[in-house]
């Protein structure tokens, strides 16, 4: 079977929560936060900050994407998190701290209607079954993220110039 099958079945087989990482495009809001403050810019924040997320870093996904791949049974769902469920506002002044910036730079934003106030997933059934277990602490992999976007800003300047 190509690899590029292989893919499409596991994409067919596992759902995960949000993802962070280096080289995520600079939309993102970890990826955004990160650029805006190595600009001087402020950081959205929306509504309060109350919504909740479980953050799962790249790596992590990419080995439960591979246990799926190779042990997963078809036709089974998977949900691979990574166990790292903050609210927005504790992202945004966990961010602000590990840049050595301010509460000042947050600009507060309405809130998007219908946002969805917690996006998290159960991942038990990929832990028992798959022997799944996120690797990667939220405190290592935004460290990880923030010297990657450091150090690559020429790969996401252009993409960033609004």
């Amino acid at each position: 079977m190509k690899i590029l099958d292989k893919f499409r079945i596991a994409h067919q087989l596992h759902r995960c929560s949000n993802n962070y990482g280096p080289n995520q495009y600079p939309e993102k809001v970890i990826p955004l936060f990160i650029t805006n403050l190595l600009r001087k810019k402020k950081i959205p924040l929306y509504g309060d900050g109350s919504n909740i997320r479980d953050w799962l870093h790249v790596s992590d996904h990419c080995q439960g994407i591979n246990l799926v791949l190779k042990n997963g049974k078809p036709g089974e769902i998977y949900n691979i998190g990574g166990g790292q469920e903050i609210s927005n506002l504790e992202l945004t002044n966990y961010v602000i701290k590990c840049m050595g910036a301010d509460e000042n730079a947050i600009e507060y934003v309405q809130d998007r209607l219908g946002h969805d106030f917690r996006y998290s997933l159960n991942y038990e059934k990929i832990s028992q079954v798959l022997q799944y277990s996120p690797l990667i602490s939220f405190d290592e992999g935004i460290s990880e993220t923030i010297a990657w976007y450091k150090a690559n800003t020429s790969w996401w300047e252009d993409l960033v110039k609004f």
